[in-house]
């Protein structure tokens, strides 16, 4: 994969639910889902979601319009019962505005670690970003509260 294509990976997770201000969510999909959609050239990302404290979503970079190249699923869970998504995103959004600038871990979420207050963000990936599966934590105090799993690659 061309690093043109892993910089607008970067990019557009950055601009779209990273990014708590963004400008890029868009009209629901599917019935119930939460959507987000960057555009730059012939490249478009969408990432369509479903929940809250429990999610589920998938991500797809499409070149020229139609043709899907690139996609990720992912399910996560807040451990914590007491924190709300309000909570966790505070704790997550930070961490993935940070993708791609740590080398130890493909970019397609955030960091190796990062500390945010008394909340610490942990991921682990496996493969590389044409074939990979991940897991993404977040800790309160040392605890536990999520955890998120993803995997993905090249669509052929």
């Amino acid at each position: 994969m061309n690093q043109e294509i892993i910089d607008f990976i970067i990019e557009a997770k950055r601009k779209t639910y990273a990014d708590n201000i963004s400008d890029c969510k868009v009209d629901s999909t599917r019935i119930g889902s939460k959507d987000y959609e960057y555009s730059k050239e012939n490249m478009t990302y969408h990432d369509t979601y479903f929940g809250g404290v429990r999610f589920m979503g998938q991500e797809v970079i499409y070149i020229n319009s139609n043709i899907p190249l690139w996609g990720m699923t992912y399910y996560g869970v807040t451990i914590d019962e007491s924190l709300t998504e309000e909570a966790v995103d505070k704790a997550l959004r930070p961490a993935l505005m940070h993708v791609g600038e740590d080398n130890s871990v493909i970019p397609v979420r955030g960091p190796k670690k990062f500390v945010n207050g008394n909340f610490t963000y942990k991921f682990k990936s496996n493969g590389n970003i044409e074939d990979f599966n991940g897991i993404e934590e977040i800790f309160k105090d040392d605890k536990l509260v999520y955890r998120l799993y993803c995997s993905g690659g090249l669509i052929k």
